[in-house]
């Protein structure tokens, strides 16, 4: 079976995502955001856009999404996401770092098993203010409008929080129903 590749677009978590899916037995590796498309498509059952500290950073990202491969877009990987299918990013109101409690709204493929609140790490320094035409809006909080969304037609989901880091509760859950999502 093919692995699962997390793109590394300069972020300071990216190896904690690779790392999280390797504790979790799920055969990953960790390649440059300057990947070819060709090369991924030849090589990866599913496609994880790390998160980064500018979209002007994010190389070939974009390319990965028309492939037809699962993808799921962490922090700067939702932006790309949106901003590919026509949606809009702004600077955040809250900024850098922090913890925030996520009201879930639809409990689709990628958060299965979560419950209707659940507390997230995450970076509001850029957000999504308006979601792409088909997609669907999953998860909200007080101070971000749009803190996950999917679109289950293209296995293309996207969370504004870190599902890697030990602030988030039970974010091994998101990995663990993306590669369900990609065993299909």
């Amino acid at each position: 079976m093919l692995p699962i590749c997390v793109v590394n677009n300069h972020g300071q978590f990216n190896h904690l995502i690779h790392r999280a899916l390797r504790d979790l037995d799920i055969d990953v590796a960790l390649i440059p955001n300057t990947t070819s498309k060709d090369e991924v498509a030849a090589g990866y059952r599913g496609i994880i856009l790390g998160g980064g500290p500018d979209i002007g950073r994010a190389g070939v990202c974009a390319e990965y999404l028309d492939l037809g491969i699962p993808v799921l877009g962490i922090c700067l990987g939702l932006h790309i996401i949106a901003r590919k299918f026509g949606g809009e990013i702004r600077p955040g109101k809250s900024g850098g770092y922090g913890s925030v409690e996520v009201c879930i709204r639809e409990h689709d493929d990628v958060l299965r098993g979560y419950p209707d609140k659940l507390p997230v790490w995450a970076s509001h320094a850029d957000e999504v203010c308006r979601i792409p035409e088909g997609f669907t809006l999953l998860a909200s909080s007080g101070i971000c409008d749009v803190e996950a969304v999917a679109c289950s037609e293209k296995r293309i989901y996207g969370l504004q929080w870190h599902p890697e880091v030990s602030h988030t509760v039970d974010g091994k859950r998101v990995y663990e129903n993306f590669d369900k999502i990609c065993m299909e």
